[in-house]
C-alpha cells in the first residue's frame, strides 16, 4: 500500500522534516505545501536530485493541496517570520493566522488521516488545528516534549556518561516556559537517577535549566533549530505509517484539563491510541496543572 505524507510550510523545520522522511525512506508520496510557493517548489527539487542517492525512492510533488486528500499524515510545520523569540508563547498571534488560513485547504481537499503539528507554540496551535479541521482529537497531535524529552536525556546522559538513549522518562507540560522535568518517572536500567547519583547529587534545578535552555542556546547561536524536531517528526510518523503501537511525549488532548499538553501517549495508525498518565508526585501535578493553565489561558485570548 502506497504511504502519502503532506508537509504545510517548508521553511528551515518543515525542509528538514522532509529531508528526514526521504533519506529514511519513511514514506511513498511526499507532498510539500507553502505559501510561498516558489519555496516549495524549490525544496521538492533538491529532494528530487536525491533520487540516485537514496535506498529508496520517494516521488515528491510541490504545491498541490489536491493530493492531500488520501494522504496518511500531514505535518503542520507554519514558521513566524522571526525565529528569535525566548518565549514561544511570543509567537501564537502569526502562527495562529497561517494555521487557521490553511487547514481549511486541507480539509477541503478530502483529507481525513491524521495531523501531526508542529508549529509553536506547538500545545496552543494543536488545539486550535483540531478546532478547526473538526477531525477526532485522537487524530491530532503535536510534537509536544517529544524534543524537550531527547534533551533532557542527552543532559541526563552527559550527567552519567551513558548513552542518551539509554535514559528512560519524560519532560511533560506544555512546549514552552511552563514545562518540567517529571524527575520521578526518569530512570536508567530502570534505577531512578537519584539513586544513581548517590551521596553526591546534582543540582537539579540546573539540569532541568540545561534542558529548558537548550532549544535557546541554538536559536541564539544558529537562528533556528531543526535538526531535532525533524528527527522527532519523522520518528512520529514513521510510528502513524506503521501502526508502531509506540509511546512518545506529544501534545494530546487532556480529558481532565481540556487541553492539548505534552505527556506519554500510545501512538499507531489512527493517531493517539491511548493516553498515558504517569503517577506524578504532588509537585509534579501542581506543575501539570500550571501548565496547563498556561496553555488554556494562551488558547482562549485566540478565540
Amino acid at each position: 500500500m502506497t504511504s502519502k505524507v503532506g508537509i504545510i510550510g517548508t521553511g528551515h523545520v518543515g525542509a528538514d522534516v522532509a529531508f528526514s522522511l526521504v533519506t529514511q525512506g519513511l514514506c511513498d508520496v511526499l507532498v510539500l505545501v507553502d505559501q510561498d510557493e516558489k519555496k516549495a517548489a524549490a525544496q521538492a527539487l533538491e529532494l528530487q536530485d536525491m533520487a540516485s542517492l537514496t535506498a529508496s525512492r520517494t516521488t515528491v510533488i510541490a504545491n498541490d493541496y489536491s493530493v492531500l486528500a488520501d494522504a496518511d499524515v500531514v505535518v503542520i510545520a507554519v514558521g513566524p517570520k522571526t525565529m528569535l523569540k525566548e518565549d514561544r508563547l511570543e509567537e501564537l498571534a502569526e502562527t495562529c493566522s497561517a494555521v487557521r488560513e490553511a487547514i481549511p485547504k486541507l480539509i477541503a481537499s478530502g483529507f481525513g488521516g491524521v495531523i501531526i503539528n508542529i508549529t509553536n507554540p506547538c500545545d496552543v496551535i494543536t488545539q486550535i488545528v483540531q478546532h478547526t479541521s473538526g477531525l477526532p482529537k485522537a487524530q491530532v497531535f503535536g510534537t509536544g516534549t517529544s524534543l524537550d524529552t531527547a534533551r533532557m536525556k542527552r543532559v541526563i546522559g552527559e550527567f552519567f556518561n551513558v548513552d542518551p538513549k539509554s535514559v528512560n522518562g519524560y519532560v511533560m507540560g506544555e512546549h514552552g516556559e511552563s514545562q518540567f522535568v517529571a524527575w520521578s518517572t526518569v530512570n536508567i536500567g530502570g534505577c531512578p537517577i537519584s539513586e544513581l547519583a548517590g551521596e553526591e547529587q546534582p543540582d537539579w534545578t540546573a539540569l532541568e535549566s540545561s534542558v529548558r535552555g537548550g532549544g535557546w542556546a541554538i536559536l541564539q547561536g544558529k537562528g533556528w533549530t531543526s535538526f531535532g524536531i525533524a528527527t522527532a517528526t519523522a520518528r512520529l510518523v514513521d510510528a502513524v505509517l506503521s501502526n508502531a503501537q509506540s509511546v512518545y511525549p506529544v501534545a494530546v488532548w487532556d480529558e481532565t484539563q481540556q487541553v492539548y499538553i505534552g505527556q506519554p501517549a500510545i501512538i499507531g495508525r489512527n493517531g493517539i491510541v491511548k493516553v498515558l498518565k504517569p503517577v506524578l508526585e504532588s509537585r509534579e501535578q501542581a506543575l501539570f496543572d500550571a501548565s496547563a493553565r498556561v496553555i488554556s489561558n494562551a488558547f482562549n485570548s485566540t478565540l
